[in-house]
């Protein structure tokens, strides 16, 4: 888990938003440990106090990326799994899918989500769309809708991505000696540094994940779902 922010120490239904990730992501069977990285002293004694097991990161990562190879550094394992902080009511089971997929082939370096979206989200720049090889392998990843409807061609089915991932534990520590990526800084989308240098990308299908909390409303509609489970 991946928290730079005290955004994470909202309440949501008597328990931080930070636990309600953990309890989450702590019911995927397939991992042996499950650390929140952060550099907020707040955030790290909040884990500690529920239970959980924190590590603090330098405040100078400029990515999620970067804080969860410093993570790798220090913390051994075979395959990591970066989850976002902000995601309450994340289910287990998309997590283990991803996790899964990982340790089952072993010369795949790095994995991550999609999901159906209409016509309509594919034209919004802020949601990331993805197009695959028959082999779930991306192909490309864009703000632009893609793939382009030419007229008289086949109607086009869209994917959104979630910026979830999973590496295999030397790939991510060498991931930074990755050659400049002109796409990436093209688009600001880092995992095109990883396409732009060969390396392949499984891209899994999963449902639209619950929505995660970006903004007030969110928040409260989070807190409505939560309420209404009686969690």
């Amino acid at each position: 888990l991946g928290i730079g922010s005290t955004k994470a120490l909202v309440d949501i239904c008597g328990k931080t938003m930070v636990q309600r990730v953990y309890e989450q992501v702590s019911k995927v069977g397939l991992f042996d440990e499950v650390l929140v990285a952060t550099d907020d002293q707040r955030i790290f004694d909040a884990v500690s106090a529920f239970g959980g097991k924190a590590v603090m990161t330098s405040e100078d990562c400029p990515s999620g990326t970067d804080r969860l190879i410093e993570v790798a550094t220090a913390n051994p394992a075979d395959i990591y799994v970066n989850i976002q902080g902000d995601e309450p009511l994340i289910e287990p089971e998309i997590i283990e899918k991803l996790a899964r997929v990982m340790q089952d082939d072993p010369e795949l370096q790095m994995g991550t989500l999609c999901y159906p979206i209409s016509a309509e989200q594919a034209q919004n720049p802020n949601v990331v769309k993805v197009v695959r090889a028959h082999n779930n392998n991306a192909l490309y990843f864009s703000r632009s809708p893609i793939p382009f409807a030419r007229s008289g061609g086949i109607e086009p089915e869209y994917f959104g991505h979630i910026g979830m991932y999973a590496y295999r534990r030397q790939f991510l520590l060498d991931f930074g000696k990755l050659p400049y990526s002109k796409l990436e800084n093209t688009e600001k989308l880092e995992q095109l540094r990883v396409l732009e240098a060969g390396i392949a990308i499984r891209c899994l299908t999963v449902e639209a994940m619950a929505p995660g909390v970006d903004t007030p409303e969110d928040l409260e509609a989070v807190r409505r779902i939560i309420a209404e489970r009686g969690e």
